[in-house]
């Protein structure tokens, strides 16, 4: 079966492209922003964002993995688009589909912050298919700062497409 992980800073594209591969080869889908929208979104807090929301994104990534697993062992195809902005979380994930011999397609998404910047406020005001929920662009900002560009030695021996 097929694992493919959407790697890419926030705007790239990688929601859009996901649900369309999820047609194409009839695999699950899981959006990380889809989680968080769904379970956390109306409990969150004022203050302390960061904090409640590094661990609820703990939390749902874990869960996603194990649905993932089990997808995989029952011969359903999986699309991941988790987050992964952080060169050491990228190596934790490969590191888990290295323990269960899972091969694994990386499609890397690299498309500039000014574009990124727009398709984030068209898709805030048009909530298209591809919306699960409004970014504010200080966020989208202080995630764009935060992504940790995907060094070569990272895909190193991986099956990769770089969009």
């Amino acid at each position: 079966m097929k694992l493919t992980l959407l790697l890419g800073p926030v705007g790239a594209g990688k929601t859009t492209f996901g649900l369309t591969l999820a047609q194409k080869q009839t695999a699950i889908f899981f959006n990380l922003d889809e989680w968080m929208t769904t379970l956390f979104r109306p409990d969150r807090p004022q203050d302390n964002i960061m904090e409640w929301y590094a661990n609820r994104v703990n939390r749902c990534k874990q869960q996603i993995l194990t649905m993932t697993e089990k997808s995989l062992s029952n011969h359903i195809n999986v699309i991941l688009e988790i987050g992964l902005l952080q060169r050491i979380e990228r190596e934790s994930f490969f590191n888990w589909c290295d323990e269960r011999n899972i091969e694994l397609t990386i499609y890397v998404f690299d498309v500039e912050r000014s574009i990124r910047r727009e398709r984030v406020k068209k898709r805030n005001s048009e909530k298209g298919s591809s919306f699960s929920m409004e970014v504010p662009m200080e966020f989208f900002e202080l995630a764009s700062d935060f992504w940790q560009d995907i060094d070569t030695l990272e895909l190193e021996g991986r099956n990769h497409i770089i969009l």
